[in-house]
């Protein structure tokens, strides 16, 4: 029920957008560049090196809050993120 007294409909969920390549080629290109492994990006990132493994073969699409770890851990910023996942998106 809202503030009103009404009923309220209960809405479905959208499903999950897919995992997109280019951004997990962009992680993979980020993290080579700075001569970091896998297991390396997960420890400085504070998730599991299957999680990167996932996100960089495109096999999970990650939340903001994960993204905003990956940024950090990598000493990037968004912006550079974001120019890294557009080449990738031109090399696919």
């Amino acid at each position: 029920m809202d503030a009103s007294g009404y009923a309220c409909k209960a809405r479905a969920m959208p499903p999950p957008l897919p995992p997109d390549p280019a951004l997990g080629l962009a992680i993979k290109e980020l993290r080579e560049a700075r001569g970091l492994t896998q297991e390396e990006l997960a420890s400085l990132a504070r998730m599991t090196f299957g999680t990167v493994s996932r996100l960089e073969s495109a096999k999970s699409a990650p939340a903001w809050a994960t993204v905003m770890q990956l940024i950090d851990a990598l000493g990037a910023s968004l912006l550079e993120l974001a120019r890294t996942v557009e080449k990738s998106r031109r090399k696919l």
